[in-house]
């Protein structure tokens, strides 16, 4: 089973081949059945589940990510695994870790780094490159993230709780988006670079 959230713009999927990249696993047919759903949905927001070839698309009503909302620190709970992973069905572990309203930044057992939010992943921005978390870190192998590797500058370091680093929420759904971590926010170029990916991936088959 494959699960991943999308937008449907007047232009088609937002990255359209990223989310077909997640879904490829399910096989040939699921595939098929991603690119007829992709030509002919509406714009909005939706949840596609794959099982064995059969697509569930379910509309949606939103993001739960919105740009200046506040954010805490609470422990991943997928803490003690290693490396990326599917995004997981409602319900997951990471139901237990969001609050409405509120971004939540998901770190390592001793608090010391970010490896994702609990909706998002979370790049940072050292001036001049993107900052991804290492490969081994655990966290949703995320669709948004992929792309921006493809196309920017970026480097793979930790994100440390202790530092005053720019971070950037991003996700298919709401695109970038920043926070209040406390921290200096990125210049609003950055938020641009990463919004003309998102445009340039939006496409029907």
């Amino acid at each position: 089973m494959r699960y991943t959230t999308l937008r449907v713009t007047a232009s088609g999927v937002v990255l359209y081949e990223q989310h077909l990249e997640r879904l490829a696993p399910e096989g040939p047919a699921a595939l098929e059945a991603f690119a007829r759903f992709a030509r002919e949905a509406r714009p909005g927001i939706y949840a596609v589940t794959v099982r064995g070839g059969t697509l569930a698309v379910e509309p949606r009503g939103g993001s739960a990510l919105v740009a200046g909302m506040p954010a805490r620190l609470v422990v991943s709970p997928f803490a003690a695994q290693r490396g990326a992973f599917p995004k997981p069905a409602p319900p997951s572990p990471y139901d237990a870790v969001r609050q409405p309203g509120v971004a939540t930044l998901l770190t390592s057992a001793d608090g010391s780094e970010i490896y994702e939010s609990c909706v998002a992943a979370v790049l940072g921005w050292d001036g001049a490159r993107f900052i991804c978390v290492p490969e081994d870190r655990p966290r949703v192998a995320s669709v948004a993230e992929a792309a921006v590797r493809a196309v920017l500058p970026h480097t793979r370091a930790p994100l440390r709780t202790a530092d005053s680093t720019p971070l950037v929420l991003l996700n298919a759904v709401a695109g970038p988006c920043v926070v209040d971590t406390g921290r200096p926010p990125p210049p609003p170029e950055v938020l641009e670079m990463l919004a003309r990916v998102l445009e340039r991936s939006t496409r029907r088959p």
